[in-house]
């Protein structure tokens, strides 16, 4: 009897881990697709700002040969 009670509890909490095991393996993968998400909204902005960098220096060179004429 006690060796079947030993086994229902292994079995039970085996169970409760393979639970968690999920539950973390989503919750990283839900994080990884947040990582990715953020890296390619970082580089929208790089591009953004190096376009609007070169806008402006583009001004500033127009500016400046109007400016000598």
């Amino acid at each position: 009897m006690h060796r079947f009670i030993a086994i229902v509890l292994v079995l039970l909490l085996s169970g409760c881990g393979a639970d968690v095991i999920g539950a973390a393996a989503t919750g990283a993968a839900t994080k990884a697709e947040e990582i990715k998400q953020a890296k390619k909204t970082e580089e929208q902005v790089k591009q953004r700002l190096d376009q609007a960098n070169q806008d402006a220096q583009k001004r500033l060179e127009e500016a400046d040969k109007a400016a000598n004429q």
